[in-house]
Protein backbone atom coordinates (compact mmCIF):
# COMPACT_ATOMS: atom_id res chain seq x y z
CA UNK A 1 0.00 0.00 0.00
CA UNK A 2 1.24 3.53 -0.69
CA UNK A 3 2.77 5.33 2.22
CA UNK A 4 0.89 8.27 3.79
CA UNK A 5 3.04 11.41 3.88
CA UNK A 6 2.67 15.09 4.65
CA UNK A 7 2.37 17.53 1.78
CA UNK A 8 5.83 18.92 2.45
CA UNK A 9 7.32 15.46 2.77
CA UNK A 10 5.59 14.34 -0.42
CA UNK A 11 7.01 17.26 -2.35
CA UNK A 12 10.50 16.59 -1.02
CA UNK A 13 10.27 12.91 -1.91
CA UNK A 14 9.07 13.62 -5.44
CA UNK A 15 11.71 16.31 -5.88
CA UNK A 16 14.31 13.73 -4.84
CA UNK A 17 13.05 11.15 -7.34
CA UNK A 18 12.93 13.80 -10.07
CA UNK A 19 16.47 14.92 -9.21
CA UNK A 20 17.72 11.34 -9.48
CA UNK A 21 16.14 10.78 -12.90
CA UNK A 22 17.10 14.18 -14.33
CA UNK A 23 20.65 14.21 -12.98
CA UNK A 24 21.45 10.66 -14.05
CA UNK A 25 20.03 11.58 -17.47
CA UNK A 26 22.30 14.61 -17.67
CA UNK A 27 25.36 12.61 -16.60
CA UNK A 28 24.56 9.86 -19.10
CA UNK A 29 24.70 12.53 -21.83
CA UNK A 30 28.27 13.55 -20.92
CA UNK A 31 29.52 11.45 -23.80
CA UNK A 32 28.27 12.12 -27.32
CA UNK A 33 28.85 15.90 -27.54
CA UNK A 34 32.26 15.59 -25.85
CA UNK A 35 33.74 12.90 -28.10
CA UNK A 36 35.56 15.30 -30.49
CA UNK A 37 36.89 17.34 -27.56
CA UNK A 38 38.10 14.20 -25.77
CA UNK A 39 39.93 13.09 -28.92
CA UNK A 40 41.64 16.48 -29.19
CA UNK A 41 42.54 16.88 -25.50
CA UNK A 42 43.71 13.28 -25.02
CA UNK A 43 45.46 13.08 -28.41
CA UNK A 44 43.67 9.84 -29.34
CA UNK A 45 41.79 8.77 -32.48
CA UNK A 46 38.11 9.58 -32.69
CA UNK A 47 37.31 5.84 -32.58
CA UNK A 48 39.03 5.59 -29.18
CA UNK A 49 37.33 8.71 -27.84
CA UNK A 50 33.98 7.22 -28.92
CA UNK A 51 34.29 4.82 -26.00
CA UNK A 52 33.37 7.59 -23.57
CA UNK A 53 29.88 7.15 -25.06
CA UNK A 54 29.95 3.42 -25.73
CA UNK A 55 31.25 2.43 -22.28
CA UNK A 56 28.39 4.15 -20.45
CA UNK A 57 25.78 2.72 -22.79
CA UNK A 58 27.13 -0.81 -22.45
CA UNK A 59 27.33 -0.58 -18.67
CA UNK A 60 23.80 0.82 -18.43
CA UNK A 61 22.35 -1.96 -20.55
CA UNK A 62 24.22 -4.68 -18.68
CA UNK A 63 23.39 -3.63 -15.11
CA UNK A 64 19.81 -2.40 -15.63
CA UNK A 65 18.04 -5.79 -15.32
CA UNK A 66 20.26 -6.82 -12.38
CA UNK A 67 19.60 -3.67 -10.36
CA UNK A 68 15.93 -3.91 -11.27
CA UNK A 69 15.79 -7.28 -9.53
CA UNK A 70 18.10 -6.33 -6.66
CA UNK A 71 16.15 -3.17 -5.92
CA UNK A 72 13.02 -4.87 -4.63
CA UNK A 73 11.43 -4.55 -1.22
CA UNK A 74 13.58 -3.27 1.62
CA UNK A 75 16.72 -3.39 -0.55
CA UNK A 76 15.49 -0.63 -2.86
CA UNK A 77 16.87 2.31 -0.86
CA UNK A 78 20.37 0.85 -0.28
CA UNK A 79 20.65 -0.26 -3.92
CA UNK A 80 19.62 3.21 -5.14
CA UNK A 81 22.06 4.93 -2.80
CA UNK A 82 24.84 2.52 -3.77
CA UNK A 83 24.12 3.17 -7.45
CA UNK A 84 24.38 6.93 -6.92
CA UNK A 85 27.68 6.34 -5.10
CA UNK A 86 29.04 4.38 -8.07
CA UNK A 87 28.00 7.14 -10.50
CA UNK A 88 29.59 9.79 -8.27
CA UNK A 89 32.83 7.79 -8.20
CA UNK A 90 32.73 7.54 -11.99
CA UNK A 91 32.26 11.27 -12.54
CA UNK A 92 35.13 12.08 -10.19
CA UNK A 93 37.37 9.52 -11.91
CA UNK A 94 36.59 10.97 -15.34
CA UNK A 95 37.20 14.51 -14.09
CA UNK A 96 40.73 13.76 -12.87
CA UNK A 97 43.62 14.24 -15.36
CA UNK A 98 44.56 10.55 -15.43
CA UNK A 99 44.36 9.84 -19.15
CA UNK A 100 41.90 8.25 -21.53
CA UNK A 101 41.80 4.83 -19.81
CA UNK A 102 40.56 6.04 -16.39
CA UNK A 103 38.21 8.45 -18.16
CA UNK A 104 36.55 5.59 -20.05
CA UNK A 105 36.45 3.49 -16.86
CA UNK A 106 34.76 6.38 -15.12
CA UNK A 107 32.22 6.62 -17.92
CA UNK A 108 31.43 2.92 -17.49
CA UNK A 109 30.71 3.56 -13.81
CA UNK A 110 28.51 6.50 -14.78
CA UNK A 111 26.50 4.13 -16.96
CA UNK A 112 25.13 2.55 -13.78
CA UNK A 113 23.05 5.72 -13.40
CA UNK A 114 20.98 4.67 -16.40
CA UNK A 115 19.68 1.75 -14.34
CA UNK A 116 18.38 3.91 -11.47
CA UNK A 117 15.27 5.33 -13.16
CA UNK A 118 13.28 2.04 -12.84
CA UNK A 119 14.04 2.04 -9.11
CA UNK A 120 12.71 5.58 -8.88
CA UNK A 121 9.48 4.38 -10.53
CA UNK A 122 9.22 1.60 -7.97
CA UNK A 123 9.63 4.10 -5.11
CA UNK A 124 6.84 6.20 -6.63
CA UNK A 125 4.66 3.07 -6.71
CA UNK A 126 5.21 2.68 -2.97
CA UNK A 127 4.34 6.31 -2.19
CA UNK A 128 1.35 7.18 -4.38
CA UNK A 129 -1.69 5.65 -6.03
CA UNK A 130 -4.47 6.57 -8.47
CA UNK A 131 -4.23 9.83 -10.45
CA UNK A 132 -1.35 11.08 -8.27
CA UNK A 133 0.70 8.02 -9.22
CA UNK A 134 -0.04 8.43 -12.93
CA UNK A 135 0.91 12.10 -12.83
CA UNK A 136 4.21 11.47 -11.07
CA UNK A 137 5.10 8.47 -13.24
CA UNK A 138 4.55 10.60 -16.35
CA UNK A 139 6.74 13.38 -14.99
CA UNK A 140 9.52 10.96 -14.03
CA UNK A 141 9.36 9.27 -17.46
CA UNK A 142 9.79 12.60 -19.24
CA UNK A 143 12.54 13.60 -16.80
CA UNK A 144 14.70 10.70 -17.92
CA UNK A 145 14.50 11.84 -21.55
CA UNK A 146 14.61 15.61 -21.01
CA UNK A 147 17.58 15.26 -18.66
CA UNK A 148 19.62 13.62 -21.38
CA UNK A 149 18.38 16.11 -23.97
CA UNK A 150 19.26 19.16 -21.88
CA UNK A 151 22.57 17.56 -20.94
CA UNK A 152 23.87 17.77 -24.52
CA UNK A 153 23.96 21.58 -24.83
CA UNK A 154 24.83 22.09 -21.15
CA UNK A 155 27.78 19.70 -21.25
CA UNK A 156 29.00 21.27 -24.51
CA UNK A 157 28.82 24.74 -22.96
CA UNK A 158 30.67 23.70 -19.80
CA UNK A 159 33.32 21.85 -21.80
CA UNK A 160 33.91 24.93 -23.97
CA UNK A 161 34.72 27.02 -20.88
CA UNK A 162 36.15 24.50 -18.40
CA UNK A 163 37.40 21.64 -20.57
CA UNK A 164 36.57 17.95 -20.29
CA UNK A 165 37.61 17.76 -16.65
CA UNK A 166 35.29 20.66 -15.85
CA UNK A 167 32.35 18.97 -17.61
CA UNK A 168 32.75 15.81 -15.52
CA UNK A 169 33.35 17.84 -12.36
CA UNK A 170 30.05 19.58 -13.11
CA UNK A 171 28.45 16.13 -13.36
CA UNK A 172 29.99 15.16 -10.01
CA UNK A 173 28.42 18.19 -8.36
CA UNK A 174 25.00 17.26 -9.76
CA UNK A 175 25.28 13.65 -8.65
CA UNK A 176 26.56 14.69 -5.22
CA UNK A 177 23.54 16.96 -4.78
CA UNK A 178 21.14 14.20 -5.83
CA UNK A 179 22.85 11.79 -3.43
CA UNK A 180 22.44 14.19 -0.50
CA UNK A 181 18.76 14.62 -1.35
CA UNK A 182 18.35 10.84 -1.51
CA UNK A 183 20.05 10.34 1.86
CA UNK A 184 17.69 12.87 3.43
CA UNK A 185 14.37 12.22 1.69
CA UNK A 186 14.41 8.80 0.03
CA UNK A 187 12.00 6.62 2.05
CA UNK A 188 12.59 3.06 3.08
CA UNK A 189 10.66 0.53 1.04
CA UNK A 190 8.06 -1.86 2.52
CA UNK A 191 9.64 -4.68 4.47
CA UNK A 192 9.03 -7.26 1.78
CA UNK A 193 11.04 -10.41 1.37
CA UNK A 194 14.18 -9.95 -0.70
CA UNK A 195 13.82 -11.17 -4.26
CA UNK A 196 16.65 -13.59 -5.08
CA UNK A 197 18.75 -12.79 -8.13
CA UNK A 198 18.92 -15.39 -10.88
CA UNK A 199 22.70 -15.44 -11.25
CA UNK A 200 22.77 -17.73 -14.29
CA UNK A 201 20.07 -15.71 -16.01
CA UNK A 202 21.85 -12.45 -15.18
CA UNK A 203 25.11 -13.79 -16.63
CA UNK A 204 23.45 -14.99 -19.84
CA UNK A 205 21.45 -11.79 -20.38
CA UNK A 206 24.26 -9.39 -19.48
CA UNK A 207 26.88 -11.20 -21.55
CA UNK A 208 24.53 -11.60 -24.49
CA UNK A 209 23.45 -7.95 -24.36
CA UNK A 210 27.09 -6.88 -24.17
CA UNK A 211 27.91 -8.92 -27.28
CA UNK A 212 25.00 -7.51 -29.29
CA UNK A 213 25.74 -3.92 -28.27
CA UNK A 214 29.43 -4.31 -29.03
CA UNK A 215 28.60 -5.57 -32.52
CA UNK A 216 26.10 -2.79 -33.13
CA UNK A 217 28.23 0.03 -31.71
CA UNK A 218 31.52 -1.09 -33.28
CA UNK A 219 30.28 -2.72 -36.48
CA UNK A 220 30.96 0.33 -38.61
CA UNK A 221 34.57 0.52 -37.39
CA UNK A 222 35.28 -3.22 -37.38
CA UNK A 223 33.33 -3.92 -40.57
CA UNK A 224 29.80 -5.36 -40.53
CA UNK A 225 30.96 -8.68 -41.98
CA UNK A 226 34.27 -8.84 -40.09
CA UNK A 227 34.94 -11.75 -37.75
CA UNK A 228 34.88 -9.69 -34.50
CA UNK A 229 31.48 -8.21 -35.40
CA UNK A 230 29.97 -11.55 -36.37
CA UNK A 231 31.46 -13.28 -33.33
CA UNK A 232 30.24 -10.66 -30.87
CA UNK A 233 26.82 -10.22 -32.47
CA UNK A 234 26.16 -13.87 -33.21
CA UNK A 235 27.42 -15.02 -29.83
CA UNK A 236 25.36 -12.32 -28.14
CA UNK A 237 22.17 -13.39 -29.91
CA UNK A 238 22.76 -17.04 -28.99
CA UNK A 239 23.30 -16.11 -25.34
CA UNK A 240 20.14 -13.99 -25.27
CA UNK A 241 18.17 -16.89 -26.76
CA UNK A 242 19.70 -19.19 -24.15
CA UNK A 243 18.58 -16.71 -21.48
CA UNK A 244 15.02 -16.76 -22.84
CA UNK A 245 14.91 -20.55 -22.68
CA UNK A 246 16.48 -20.59 -19.22
CA UNK A 247 14.02 -17.99 -17.91
CA UNK A 248 10.96 -19.74 -19.33
CA UNK A 249 12.04 -23.08 -17.85
CA UNK A 250 12.87 -21.48 -14.49
CA UNK A 251 9.50 -19.74 -14.35
CA UNK A 252 7.70 -22.97 -15.29
CA UNK A 253 9.28 -24.62 -12.26
CA UNK A 254 8.04 -21.83 -10.01
CA UNK A 255 11.47 -20.29 -9.40
CA UNK A 256 12.07 -16.52 -9.74
CA UNK A 257 13.90 -15.40 -12.88
CA UNK A 258 15.73 -12.15 -13.63
CA UNK A 259 12.79 -11.00 -15.78
CA UNK A 260 9.47 -12.83 -15.76
CA UNK A 261 8.86 -13.02 -19.50
CA UNK A 262 5.21 -13.84 -18.83
CA UNK A 263 4.88 -10.34 -17.40
CA UNK A 264 6.97 -8.73 -20.16
CA UNK A 265 4.70 -10.26 -22.83
CA UNK A 266 1.31 -10.06 -21.12
CA UNK A 267 -1.50 -7.92 -22.48
CA UNK A 268 -1.00 -4.32 -21.37
CA UNK A 269 2.78 -4.73 -21.08
CA UNK A 270 3.87 -6.22 -24.38
CA UNK A 271 2.66 -3.25 -26.45
CA UNK A 272 4.65 -0.67 -24.41
CA UNK A 273 7.72 -2.91 -24.61
CA UNK A 274 7.39 -3.33 -28.39
CA UNK A 275 6.80 0.38 -28.94
CA UNK A 276 9.79 1.18 -26.71
CA UNK A 277 12.08 -0.69 -29.09
CA UNK A 278 10.58 0.94 -32.19
CA UNK A 279 10.46 4.50 -30.85
CA UNK A 280 14.00 4.21 -29.46
CA UNK A 281 15.35 3.09 -32.82
CA UNK A 282 13.47 5.90 -34.56
CA UNK A 283 14.53 8.44 -31.92
CA UNK A 284 18.23 7.89 -32.43
CA UNK A 285 17.53 7.75 -36.15
CA UNK A 286 16.09 11.27 -35.91
CA UNK A 287 19.02 12.45 -33.75
CA UNK A 288 21.55 11.02 -36.19
CA UNK A 289 19.84 12.46 -39.27
CA UNK A 290 19.57 15.91 -37.69
CA UNK A 291 23.27 15.88 -36.78
CA UNK A 292 24.15 14.70 -40.29
CA UNK A 293 22.12 17.37 -42.07
CA UNK A 294 23.36 20.15 -39.75
CA UNK A 295 27.04 19.25 -40.11
CA UNK A 296 27.11 18.06 -43.75
CA UNK A 297 28.82 20.50 -46.09
CA UNK A 298 26.40 20.09 -48.99
CA UNK A 299 28.76 18.10 -51.21
CA UNK A 300 26.38 15.12 -51.14
CA UNK A 301 23.40 17.24 -52.17
CA UNK A 302 22.25 18.21 -48.69
CA UNK A 303 23.64 19.77 -45.51
CA UNK A 304 23.82 23.08 -43.64
CA UNK A 305 27.53 23.03 -42.67
CA UNK A 306 26.58 24.58 -39.30
CA UNK A 307 29.00 22.83 -36.92
CA UNK A 308 28.97 20.76 -33.73
CA UNK A 309 27.66 23.48 -31.40
CA UNK A 310 24.46 23.84 -33.41
CA UNK A 311 24.01 20.06 -33.32
CA UNK A 312 24.04 20.21 -29.52
CA UNK A 313 21.50 23.04 -29.48
CA UNK A 314 19.17 20.94 -31.64
CA UNK A 315 18.48 18.82 -28.56
CA UNK A 316 16.98 21.79 -26.70
CA UNK A 317 13.66 21.98 -28.60
CA UNK A 318 13.35 18.22 -28.27
CA UNK A 319 13.85 18.34 -24.50
CA UNK A 320 11.50 21.30 -23.98
CA UNK A 321 8.77 19.71 -26.11
CA UNK A 322 9.21 16.41 -24.22
CA UNK A 323 8.48 18.16 -20.94
CA UNK A 324 5.42 19.91 -22.41
CA UNK A 325 4.08 16.64 -23.81
CA UNK A 326 3.75 15.28 -20.27
CA UNK A 327 0.68 17.48 -19.72
CA UNK A 328 -0.79 16.29 -23.02
CA UNK A 329 -0.33 12.67 -21.93
CA UNK A 330 -2.10 13.28 -18.62
CA UNK A 331 -5.01 15.10 -20.28
CA UNK A 332 -5.42 12.24 -22.76
CA UNK A 333 -5.16 9.58 -20.05
CA UNK A 334 -7.80 11.25 -17.90
CA UNK A 335 -10.07 12.18 -20.79
CA UNK A 336 -10.12 9.19 -23.14
CA UNK A 337 -8.05 6.60 -21.31
CA UNK A 338 -4.53 5.38 -21.94
CA UNK A 339 -5.13 3.21 -25.00
CA UNK A 340 -4.45 5.98 -27.53
CA UNK A 341 -1.25 7.27 -25.91
CA UNK A 342 1.14 4.98 -27.77
CA UNK A 343 -0.50 5.18 -31.22
CA UNK A 344 -0.77 8.96 -31.09
CA UNK A 345 2.79 9.33 -29.79
CA UNK A 346 4.17 7.13 -32.57
CA UNK A 347 2.15 9.01 -35.21
CA UNK A 348 3.40 12.40 -33.99
CA UNK A 349 6.98 11.18 -33.81
CA UNK A 350 6.77 9.67 -37.29
CA UNK A 351 5.59 13.04 -38.59
CA UNK A 352 8.75 14.68 -37.19
CA UNK A 353 10.84 12.51 -39.50
CA UNK A 354 8.65 13.41 -42.45
CA UNK A 355 9.00 17.11 -41.60
CA UNK A 356 12.79 16.74 -41.57
CA UNK A 357 12.75 14.95 -44.92
CA UNK A 358 10.53 17.60 -46.51
CA UNK A 359 12.23 20.70 -45.05
CA UNK A 360 15.91 20.73 -44.13
CA UNK A 361 17.24 23.82 -45.91
CA UNK A 362 17.59 25.93 -42.74
CA UNK A 363 18.57 25.32 -39.13
CA UNK A 364 15.16 26.40 -37.83
CA UNK A 365 13.55 23.64 -39.88
CA UNK A 366 15.67 20.99 -38.18
CA UNK A 367 14.76 22.54 -34.82
CA UNK A 368 11.07 22.33 -35.79
CA UNK A 369 11.45 18.64 -36.62
CA UNK A 370 13.16 18.07 -33.25
CA UNK A 371 10.37 19.91 -31.41
CA UNK A 372 7.71 17.75 -33.05
CA UNK A 373 9.85 14.71 -32.30
CA UNK A 374 9.99 15.83 -28.67
CA UNK A 375 6.20 15.97 -28.52
CA UNK A 376 5.87 12.48 -29.98
CA UNK A 377 8.78 10.97 -28.07
CA UNK A 378 7.78 12.59 -24.80
CA UNK A 379 4.17 11.51 -25.21
CA UNK A 380 5.30 7.95 -25.85
CA UNK A 381 7.97 7.65 -23.17
CA UNK A 382 5.84 9.40 -20.54
CA UNK A 383 3.18 6.76 -21.21
CA UNK A 384 5.39 3.75 -20.52
CA UNK A 385 5.21 3.84 -16.75
CA UNK A 386 1.51 4.78 -16.79
CA UNK A 387 0.80 1.73 -18.93
CA UNK A 388 3.14 -0.83 -17.39
CA UNK A 389 2.98 -0.12 -13.65
CA UNK A 390 -0.79 -0.67 -13.20
CA UNK A 391 -0.48 -4.02 -14.99
CA UNK A 392 2.22 -5.58 -12.81
CA UNK A 393 2.37 -6.54 -9.15
CA UNK A 394 4.03 -4.05 -6.81
CA UNK A 395 6.98 -6.36 -6.16
CA UNK A 396 7.60 -6.69 -9.92
CA UNK A 397 7.51 -2.95 -10.68
CA UNK A 398 11.26 -2.28 -10.68
CA UNK A 399 12.00 -5.47 -12.62
CA UNK A 400 9.34 -4.76 -15.26
CA UNK A 401 10.45 -1.16 -15.69
CA UNK A 402 14.12 -2.21 -15.76
CA UNK A 403 13.38 -4.58 -18.63
CA UNK A 404 11.60 -1.77 -20.47
CA UNK A 405 14.62 0.45 -19.83
CA UNK A 406 16.91 -2.26 -21.20
CA UNK A 407 14.83 -2.40 -24.38
CA UNK A 408 15.14 1.39 -24.62
CA UNK A 409 18.96 1.28 -24.48
CA UNK A 410 19.07 -1.53 -27.02
CA UNK A 411 16.85 0.53 -29.32
CA UNK A 412 19.06 3.61 -28.90
CA UNK A 413 22.17 1.63 -29.83
CA UNK A 414 20.55 -0.10 -32.78
CA UNK A 415 18.99 3.13 -34.05
CA UNK A 416 22.26 5.03 -34.02
CA UNK A 417 24.21 2.31 -35.79
CA UNK A 418 21.48 1.28 -38.24
CA UNK A 419 20.86 4.86 -39.34
CA UNK A 420 24.50 5.28 -40.36
CA UNK A 421 24.49 1.87 -42.04
CA UNK A 422 21.32 2.70 -44.00
CA UNK A 423 22.75 6.03 -45.16
CA UNK A 424 25.75 4.19 -46.58
CA UNK A 425 23.66 1.34 -48.02
CA UNK A 426 21.31 3.73 -49.79
CA UNK A 427 24.23 5.60 -51.34
CA UNK A 428 25.09 8.48 -48.98
CA UNK A 429 23.42 11.20 -51.06
CA UNK A 430 20.25 13.27 -50.65
CA UNK A 431 18.11 10.36 -51.84
CA UNK A 432 19.75 8.12 -49.24
CA UNK A 433 18.97 10.72 -46.57
CA UNK A 434 15.29 10.65 -47.52
CA UNK A 435 15.14 6.85 -47.79
CA UNK A 436 16.74 6.42 -44.35
CA UNK A 437 14.35 8.87 -42.72
CA UNK A 438 11.38 7.21 -44.38
CA UNK A 439 12.53 3.81 -43.12
CA UNK A 440 12.66 5.13 -39.55
CA UNK A 441 9.24 6.75 -39.90
CA UNK A 442 7.74 3.47 -41.13
CA UNK A 443 9.20 1.57 -38.16
CA UNK A 444 7.63 4.06 -35.77
CA UNK A 445 4.21 4.25 -37.43
CA UNK A 446 3.89 0.46 -37.81
CA UNK A 447 4.63 0.03 -34.10
CA UNK A 448 1.95 2.59 -33.26
CA UNK A 449 -0.57 0.83 -35.50
CA UNK A 450 0.12 -2.53 -33.82
CA UNK A 451 -0.27 -0.91 -30.40
CA UNK A 452 -3.63 0.52 -31.48
CA UNK A 453 -4.86 -2.95 -32.41
CA UNK A 454 -4.14 -4.38 -28.98
CA UNK A 455 -6.88 -4.03 -26.40
CA UNK A 456 -5.18 -3.01 -23.18
CA UNK A 457 -6.66 -3.85 -19.78
CA UNK A 458 -5.45 -0.53 -18.38
CA UNK A 459 -8.33 1.51 -17.04
CA UNK A 460 -9.01 5.16 -17.71
CA UNK A 461 -6.84 7.35 -15.55
CA UNK A 462 -8.51 9.39 -12.88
Amino acid sequence: MPTTTTTEGTRAQFATLAAITVVTGVVSSLGAPLVPVVAAEQHVPLSTAQWVLTAALLAGAVVTPVLGRLGTGRWRRPVLLAGLGVVLTGTVLSALPLGIGPMIAGRALQGVGMALAPLAFAVARDLWSGPDLLSRLALLSVATVSGAGLGYPVSSLVADHLGIGGAYAFGAVLIGTATLLALRHLPSAPDDARQPVDVVGATLLCTGTLGVLLAVSQGERWGWTASPTLLAGGGGVLLVLAWVRWSVERTRRGRPSLVDLRIATRRGVRAPNAVTVAISISLYGLFTLVVVVIQADGSAGFGLHAGVAVSGLALVPYAVASIASNRVALVMARGVGTRLLLPVGCLVFGSSLLILLAWHDAVWQTFLAMAVGGLGGGLTFSSMAMLIVPNVAAEETSSAMAFNQLLRYLGFSVGSAVTVALLETYGGDAAAFRATGLTMAVICVVAGALAALERSPTARAG
